[in-house]
């Protein structure tokens, strides 16, 4: 194993890390415009049960085969004699997730350091302006990918850890604080019983579909983050309580979203189902409305460059951790590699919101504009089937008892109760199925 590798240095602190990986624009961008175009309360509470029964369960097993190994995403596939095609979908396709993903979440990044500034100033430009302008979005996806490589070479304890430990607490303190605002509104009542209330006459399949897409889009699973971080976890550390955790936390994070941006909205009779622009566009015009709203537009793009930032940091260690193992470079060339080459990937996804004709219209796979393109294809499609190949490959391909007994350590309770053949029969009858559904649904065989 390679002297630049690292190990975390708390329990703690790989919660930190591994919840960071997993909160991210999904919870408190996607989440809430998803919420509203679905039916509030009731597509809630079948995103609940998705993470529970599925979500959780994909946690472990992921962090599971990355410690077992102690290796990256890929290296994990061949040190367990994987044949080639389980190599190619689950390891290569990991990396080429993480990687791309990370191109053009630097750019929805920047967006927020953006907006963030022109809340402090009190000066908003509007969001079609904003995205489409070069000279705003290419310097700040630089900046949002630059702040990512400083984290990462600082290592796996000295950097990500510490990085996490901080600001993960207050990415929650930000979100109790802005909810607080947001629910003392003149009129947030009526968002809050929009949000709580469920409606089950809105939920249809399509609506069940989108909520474990959402789950795993949320969770961080399929991006080969979990694997990656697993190989740095000590065997004293319980893989079963960490993943529980790490669900509690991204998930708690999404609900407070839902918190933070429905009374709001309602609060100003904006629509709820407004779709990606709800963050930045209805929010940005709810915001210079409020008593000190300018304050409170700044902590907002504040939490989210927070929860951006500890997403990306997962995605440079993805791909940088398979450059140390297998081509055995350092930290310091695989970071700024991995940081560079995705900047410059990146760079079409940012300007194809109105600065380039070319990159705004093109179209594939029923989607228009570069950004949108990547987003379907690696962010959706390609995260769906990593997840589906791991699953089954630890359910049908590997000796699944391994997996279990890698879990069991630092868990002892695992094997000794029938925990340990409730989450067999999921990963081996449930979740792929469950998965394969969603995997249909995304590529239009419903519709």
């Amino acid at each position: 194993m390679s002297d630049n590798r690292g190990q975390w240095g708390s329990k703690f602190g790989f919660i930190m890390a591994a919840a960071g990986s997993a909160v991210g624009l999904g919870n408190i961008w996607r989440f809430p415009y998803l919420t509203g175009q679905n039916g509030g309360a009731a597509f809630v509470v079948v995103y609940l049960l998705c993470v529970v029964l599925i979500g959780v369960p994909m946690l472990m097993n992921e962090m599971a085969l990355g410690r077992m190994t102690g290796k990256n995403a890929l290296g994990t596939f061949q040190a367990t004699g994987g044949k080639t095609i389980w190599v190619l979908f689950g390891g290569v396709l990991a990396l080429m997730v993480s990687f791309f993903v990370l191109s053009y979440y630097t750019v929805i990044a920047g967006w927020t350091i953006g907006y963030m500034a022109t809340s402090i100033t009190n000066s908003p430009v509007p969001f079609n302006e904003f995205i489409a302008t070069p000279s705003y979005v290419i310097p700040l996806t630089g900046l949002a990918m630059l702040v990512t490589v400083i984290i990462v070479l600082g290592g796996i304890s000295g950097g990500i850890e510490k990085a996490n430990k901080v600001m993960m607490p207050t990415l929650f303190v930000l979100l109790i604080v802005i909810i607080i605002r947001s629910i003392t509104l003149d009129g947030a009542g009526a968002g809050v019983t929009y949000y709580l209330i469920p409606d089950f006459s809105k939920l249809t399949g399509m609506t069940v579909l989108r909520a474990l897409t959402q789950a795993f889009f949320s969770l961080g699973v399929g991006w080969g983050i979990m694997i990656t971080y697993g190989s740095y976890l000590p065997k004293s550390q319980s893989i079963a309580s960490s993943s529980v955790w790490v669900g509690i936390m991204d998930t708690s994070v999404a609900l407070l979203g839902g918190f933070m941006v429905f009374p709001a909205v309602f609060a100003f009779g904006q629509d709820p189902g407004s779709g990606p622009t709800l963050v930045f566009e209805v929010l940005a015009n709810i915001f210079p409305q409020m008593p000190f709203g300018n304050i409170a537009g700044a902590l907002f793009y504040l939490l989210l460059f927070f929860a951006a930032i500890t997403s990306t940091i997962s995605m440079v260690e993805v791909v940088g951790a398979w450059l140390i193992d297998s081509k055995k470079w350092t930290r310091k060339k695989a970071t700024w590699t991995v940081g560079i080459s995705a900047f410059i990937v990146g760079t079409p996804a940012a300007l194809s919101n109105g600065s380039s004709e070319v990159f705004t219209s093109i179209q594939l796979f029923g989607q228009t504009g570069v950004l949108n393109i990547m987003d379907h294809v690696f962010g959706t499609v390609s995260m769906l089937i990593v997840v589906l190949t791991t699953c089954l490959y630890s359910g049908w391909v590997m000796d699944t008892n391994k997996v279990i007994d890698e879990i069991n350590e630092g868990s002892p309770y695992f094997k000794t109760t029938m925990l340990a053949g409730l989450w067999k029969f999921f990963v081996r009858f449930v979740c792929p199925v469950i998965i394969l559904l969603v995997v249909m649904n995304v590529v239009g065989v419903f519709g």
